[in-house]
């Protein structure tokens, strides 16, 4: 079993386009087993093309948050005195605590004379496993304003290995997140290959640079994919001259192609809605990653 990472140096790439474009051509094209996790938990999407039914509802416990008994708080306003967060409202004779300011410090729990303050776990999100037409989906979505996505994309990772061990998949395909934080962190661990999605602009070299630099730092098999590369050749010249200089292959080169806009009109993989030059450059990018995880 390989498992297949999809993420990028910053958002809006398409990075998540060809991660579906992958799983309907291993899924359908390729009669392949697969598993399919999103670990970008923040702003999870892939499901908007997979459509998958949700078969399992799990809640997410992440970081605490401090609660005041009402009835033991004395409001000696010690606690007051030691929020960073401005956290405890003070506003009438009874103090409460704002859990969107909370950073679950515990500050206020161990300076309370009172021990009318407790950290309880809070439920930051949920995570499902979902049934889709070319397998498993296994996916989560993070609360407004929580923390702790790393451990939800952990979550996410463990439960779809779990899944591809069952039925002895051929390939997990995740489609991770954008950036280089613990979110993607945790999204590279013990997968055989990344593929860096970025697109010719300085922000995209810039910050695929910064991913290249994490992937290779955890020694993780790296290449890379230049979506809409026709808009600035000169910048798409210079990702080709920086892959090669770090000895990294680039797989595929996608033209911009307003196709790609209507196929996400209709909730479908571009690869499933037309035959275009896109759908072209994603199969043969398919073939040649399937290749490099096998040499």
């Amino acid at each position: 079993m390989k498992q297949i990472l999809i993420i990028s140096g910053k958002g809006g790439t398409g990075k998540t386009i060809v991660t579906a474009s992958f799983v309907s051509l291993a899924g359908a094209t390729s009669n392949c087993e697969i598993v399919m996790a999103d670990c970008d938990v923040d702003a999870a999407d892939l499901h908007l093309l997979l459509h998958p039914n949700i078969k399992e509802k799990h809640k997410f416990k992440g970081g605490k948050k401090a609660i005041i008994d009402k009835e033991k708080c004395t409001q000696c306003g010690k606690c007051v005195e030691v929020c960073r967060f401005s956290a405890i409202e003070t506003d009438s004779q009874l103090y409460n605590i704002d859990l969107l300011s909370c950073e679950g410090c515990g500050v206020c729990f161990y300076v309370c004379p009172e021990k009318a303050i407790k950290m309880e776990e809070q439920i930051c999100g949920e995570w499902y496993i979902s049934d889709t037409k070319y397998g498993t989906l296994v996916h989560a979505k993070l609360g407004i304003a929580e923390d702790n996505s790393g451990r939800l994309v952990t979550v996410v990772r463990e439960n779809a290995k779990n899944v591809a061990d069952k039925i002895t998949a051929d390939y997990i395909i995740i489609d991770g997140p954008p950036g280089i934080g613990c979110p993607v962190i945790a999204s590279l661990s013990g997968v055989d290959i990344a593929l860096v999605v970025t697109e010719p602009s300085v922000s995209g070299i810039h910050d695929m640079e910064r991913i290249i630099d994490v992937t290779k730092y955890f020694g993780i098999p790296t290449a890379v994919c230049v979506n809409k590369y026709d808009l600035n050749t000169k910048n798409t010249k210079a990702i080709e001259d920086y892959c090669q200089k770090r000895n990294i292959k680039v797989i595929g080169k996608i033209p911009f192609d307003k196709i790609v806009i209507k196929a996400l009109t209709n909730a479908v993989p571009v690869v499933e809605y037309s035959d275009s030059k896109v759908t072209k450059e994603i199969k043969s990018m398919w073939k040649k990653l399937t290749k490099i995880v096998v040499e």
